[in-house]
């Protein structure tokens, strides 16, 4: 079968093996054919573990001190055109004979992993073709009663089908194809169909407690699958709430578990990390800075490079210092006049920070849309905005403002002098205190200057000022 295939990991996650040893043949009939690559499964790609190049015999010899994590291998032939799984736990001298012609009668031996995996993908196969040819003679039924026999038949094959993977983790719960049918599993539902809103809280918690039956966060293996990834990514995109305080304590009790495990232990924080620096939602930064306070800060996470703790720490403070319901840092700024005009100066009942640049497109097309929903909206409600130029072109910024008259925003500036005067006090600046990365940046801070929401857009924040509009005046 042909698979993605791809040489790099992704970001920081990478995985080291055992201390022990592996050797595995695989007998094909290409001699010097090229370079085979031994890869395993992580996520949705298979990355490299070994290669070597097919000898005279044909033989593709895989060797290495360190035993291998058990989990899904995959055997590519030269030109990374075809492949075949196989798995691999503790026993690791494993002979295969395999054919592109017909990867579906591998002989493996030296491995009762093997032996089992091959049973059950024989008896799959042989149900999976019944259960297709049932599905196609249910959508061509001309009858009630034809419809009816061939969806009762549909359902005892599949209930076939559970009941050999049920039985298949009951006599082997220490195997690998217990920790793999497992996994494949779908979670649970209430059997009872939800009508009240009571009905339908009830369902999704017995969801969400059960949604990791049968997984064991302690068993490493699982992480080297195609099956795991998704999974995790589905329960905290989907299923979990998405409020930091949820998050965070639902990653923690994952953490603790996995501790035992040492890969399965820097697979979740590696891949938590990944997810939180740059969340999908405003607010779970909150997540990135915990783990970075409570694991990173504290050297939990050695096999992590020089480079990437440096990206990691710089991230984390970028963020400390403007998160939601946090005081927003003052700035001490210059008007176009070069006279003080601090942040905490302005009065008003919501302040819209706004970072931008003159000489940005993005800017350029923005700036003017704002004003026009500022004047008309904003300004009755008391907001104002304090507008920071992230350049040094001065002439630049107060040419635009002049022409485009927004001389009735607090429009302020820092010199280059000012700058360096902090990097040499080694103060933060405003773009390390308010994570400006790009323009225009957007902060709305409430009249006591706490963070509600930053990095949105104008449109999403003008919605959120809806919403507290609305609830002022239902008061």
């Amino acid at each position: 079968m042909i698979k993605i295939f791809t040489l790099t990991a992704v970001s920081f996650l990478a995985i080291n093996g055992f201390a022990q040893g592996y050797q595995i043949n695989v007998q094909t009939p290409y001699p010097s054919a090229g370079i085979a690559y031994l890869t395993y499964h992580f996520g949705k790609n298979l990355n490299v573990q070994d290669s070597v190049a097919i000898d005279e015999r044909g033989v593709a010899h895989f060797d290495g001190k360190e035993a291998l994590p058990g989990g899904i291998y995959a055997f590519v032939f030269p030109g990374k055109r075809n492949s075949f799984d196989f798995l691999i736990d503790k026993e690791q001298k494993i002979n295969i004979v395999a054919d592109t012609a017909n990867l579906d009668k591998i002989k493996i031996t030296g491995s009762k992993e093997d032996e089992l995996f091959q049973q059950y993908r024989h008896f799959v196969d042989g149900v999976g073709r019944q259960l297709s040819d049932e599905r196609v003679a249910y959508m061509s039924s001309k009858t009630a009663k034809d419809s009816t026999t061939h969806e009762m038949r549909y359902m005892q094959l599949n209930k076939e089908l559970n009941d050999y993977r049920e039985s298949m983790i009951t006599k082997n719960p220490e195997s690998m194809m217990a920790v793999l049918l497992n996994a494949m599993k779908e979670s649970p539902y209430l059997k009872k169909t939800p009508v009240t809103h009571k009905d339908s809280v009830e369902a999704y918690n017995y969801y969400k407690a059960n949604y990791w039956t049968g997984i064991n966060f302690m068993d490493g293996r699982i992480i080297r699958t195609p099956f795991f990834i998704p999974k995790l990514e589905r329960y905290y995109r989907e299923v979990m709430p998405q409020s930091p305080d949820s998050l965070i304590k639902d990653i923690d009790y994952r953490l603790l578990y996995a501790r035992n495990d040492s890969n399965m232990y820097k697979l979740l924080l590696n891949w938590f990390t990944d997810e939180y620096i740059n969340p999908r939602y405003m607010g779970q930064d909150a997540v990135f800075l915990h783990l970075f306070d409570k694991y990173h800060s504290k050297g939990l996470t050695p096999w992590l490079s020089e480079k990437q703790m440096e990206t990691i720490t710089k991230r984390a403070y970028m963020l400390m210092a403007n998160q939601l319901g946090e005081p927003a840092a003052n700035m001490q700024l210059l008007n176009r006049n070069d006279k003080p005009a601090s942040l905490y100066d302005v009065k008003a009942d919501y302040t819209i920070v706004l970072f931008w640049d003159p000489n940005c497109s993005h800017c350029k097309h923005e700036i003017p849309i704002i004003d026009s929903v500022y004047k008309a909206d904003w300004q009755k409600h008391n907001i104002k905005i304090y507008a920071v130029l992230t350049e040094y072109d001065k002439k630049a910024w107060t040419d635009y403002i002049d022409e485009h008259k927004i001389n009735d925003w607090v429009n302020v500036h820092q010199t280059k002098e000012m700058a360096d005067a902090e990097v040499a006090a080694q103060r933060p600046g405003y773009k390390q205190l308010y994570d400006v990365i790009m323009t225009p940046t957007l902060f709305l801070l409430d009249k006591d200057k706490r963070i509600v929401a930053k990095k949105l857009t104008w449109e999403q924040i003008n919605d959120l000022l809806k919403v507290k509009f609305a609830k002022t005046a239902e008061k």
